[in-house]
């Protein structure tokens, strides 16, 4: 595509994208079915760009006040992520003066929201919750593109081989440091034309998602619940864990979710998974199994504020109504799946969120109001798990809560905790 004509295209898309009403994965999937003549190239540049403007919206806003044409070709410019000489190519003479003069802006020189790109609600909230030098190790961190991580399927491959083959496919793999079961891969290559993926050796899942599954610790013949499942990244990794036996069920209020884990299932060569839609949390699918469950894991809806990286228009979208929303949701949610445990059950609390009132703020409450639930400390969950360095992926008294961090762990921000019903 002609230079021009990409940055078009850009400018386009970063408009819809700021209009922040759907999800920006969402609108950029609809871009592309729109426009089925783009190319690998062309959409990885569309997609960055948009991504780029998104996580630094209130710089790139800032900037774009001195210059001229249209905002989101503006905003294009100073967010365009392909070669800089392309770009150019693409400017003309005052454009690229303009572009020169925002290069030269010394760091030093801007205003704090122009350095951190966030809401000011979520910084009170952030430097209230992890001091000053810490909210700008993580505001920094969350301004840059996640790894991708990948999980192999521990039921039919062993990690090793799995990297070996993914090397000799010419794609470069890390074993992750903490998940037993992950590979962190250079870029974004093309998996789905790979024999691992078509065979169901490897799913991408960010490596805290999968400690989520290992804290969950699900065993050979056990009932187990996965009561958010979603599109099922940890319903599948429970399901390995398990060995394909006992009964895995896979509860979620969208079948439309549920309906993204019907191929992925297929891959996976599991036989214990049982998906199914329910229409809240008390469904009386869930009043049959109370009293029954091995293990349950909760992984929460929530405002998605670890994963930033991945997902930077939900510090736009995010409100501190919806987050209240949100927590009374949570409550509730947990409060239904506490009933499914049998004496001797573990019960897993979690979300991707990096607040407090998502997160400690549920656990300390449940704790309070159910004394029949004894708490586990994750500490002790990851160390009988062999993770290396479990008390760093913890926060809380004697490592009572798993506490991932993208600065500090290179993993979405994650939170978790556990008990044991008495």
């Amino acid at each position: 595509m002609h230079p021009k004509a990409l940055l078009e295209a850009c400018a386009d898309l970063v408009r819809e994208v700021l209009k922040l009403e759907h999800p920006a994965d969402a609108v950029v999937s609809r871009f592309f079915r729109d426009h089925r003549n783009l190319g690998p190239r062309e959409r990885a540049t569309l997609a960055e760009t948009a991504y780029g403007v998104l996580r630094r919206k209130l710089l790139y806003e800032f900037l774009a006040r001195s210059g001229s044409g249209p905002r989101e070709r503006r905003l294009a410019i100073l967010g365009f992520a392909g070669p800089r000489e392309f770009l150019l190519s693409a400017l003309n003479e005052d454009e690229k003066a303009w572009l020169k003069a925002c290069d030269a802006v010394p760091a030093a020189e801007l205003q704090d929201r122009h350095r951190h790109n966030l809401p000011d609600w979520l910084v009170t909230a952030l430097q209230e919750q992890l001091g000053e030098a810490e909210f700008w190790s993580l505001a920094e961190s969350l301004m840059l593109p996640a790894p991708l991580d990948l999980r192999v399927n521990a039921l039919t491959d062993k990690r090793e081989d799995v990297r070996q083959e993914l090397q000799l496919a010419g794609i470069h793999a890390k074993l992750t440091p903490y998940s037993p079961w992950g590979l962190r891969v250079d870029g974004k290559p093309a998996l789905t034309k790979l024999d691992a993926f078509a065979r169901g050796a490897i799913e991408v899942q960010d490596e805290g998602s999968q400690l989520l599954a290992l804290i969950t610790d699900a065993r050979r013949g056990q009932m187990v619940v996965d009561f958010c499942a979603g599109a099922g990244g940890k319903t599948l990794a429970l399901g390995a864990a398990m060995r394909s036996t006992g009964r895995l069920y896979a509860f979620d209020v969208s079948a439309h979710r549920l309906d993204a884990l019907k191929p992925r299932l297929a891959r996976s060569k599991l036989s214990n998974v049982h998906p199914a839609a329910i229409a809240h949390e008390r469904d009386e699918r869930i009043k049959r199994l109370a009293g029954k469950i091995d293990r349950v894991i909760v992984d929460a809806p929530c405002s998605g504020l670890g994963t930033l990286r991945r997902n930077p228009d939900l510090k736009w979208r995010q409100d501190p109504q919806a987050v209240g929303e949100l927590t009374a949701k949570q409550t509730a949610i947990l409060e239904s799946a506490a009933r499914l445990l049998k004496p001797g059950g573990r019960l897993v609390y979690a979300t991707c969120s990096v607040l407090r009132a998502e997160n400690e703020g549920i656990a300390e409450a449940f704790g309070l109001a159910h004394p029949q639930f004894r708490p586990v400390p994750v500490r002790e969950l990851l160390e009988h798990g062999k993770v290396a360095g479990a008390a760093s992926l913890c926060s809380g008294e004697e490592g009572r809560y798993l506490r991932l961090w993208p600065d500090r762990h290179a993993t979405d921000g994650f939170f978790a905790a556990a008990w044991e019903r008495v």
